[in-house]
């Protein structure tokens, strides 16, 4: 960094007054004429009354009580029809609903049902099982004699008359 300063006077002396005077300059501008503002007026004046006659030329058919009522009633025949359709969406989606928790129990019982086969064919397979693993008891068979009815008769083999 250096202390050369390109704008100092080289030939002057650090922290000395100068001689020549100080110039400074003050600028009044005054508006002489109000006429900006007088046109500016004149042109709201103008703009205002094209609008006031715009609207007032407008004219609004008139409305008689009865036109009044029938359109409310057409308006309150509206909003009845969809009050009805929403309705209708609701009831429809709360009768899949009914449904779905229809078919949810219907899987329920299926389910417990299933199950319930399950475990009587599980019983039954362990008695079958336990079935095959004893062996059969003994199977006894007594001679019992023939029923005796008086004495015993001895017959021969020829046929007799």
């Amino acid at each position: 960094m250096s202390q050369y300063d390109p704008d100092r006077d080289p030939t002057r002396q650090p922290n000395t007054p100068r001689n020549e005077p100080i110039y400074s300059d003050t600028l009044v501008v005054r508006d002489g004429s109000n006429t900006g503002w007088w046109i500016a007026a004149g042109l709201a004046a103008v703009v205002l009354i094209a609008v006031i006659w715009i609207l007032s030329s407008r004219s609004a058919p008139a409305e008689t009580e009865a036109e009044a009522q029938a359109r409310l009633a057409e308006a309150q025949a509206t909003q009845a029809v969809a009050d009805a359709q929403v309705a209708t969406a609701t009831a429809s989606i709360q009768g899949q609903i009914a449904g779905g928790q229809q078919s949810v129990d219907l899987a329920r019982a299926d389910a417990a049902r299933a199950q319930a086969e399950a475990i009587r064919a599980a019983s039954e397979a362990r008695t079958a099982e336990v079935r095959a693993a004893t062996p059969p008891p003994p199977v006894i068979i007594n001679a019992a004699p023939p029923p005796s009815s008086g004495p015993a008769v001895v017959t021969g083999t020829t046929p007799q008359p």
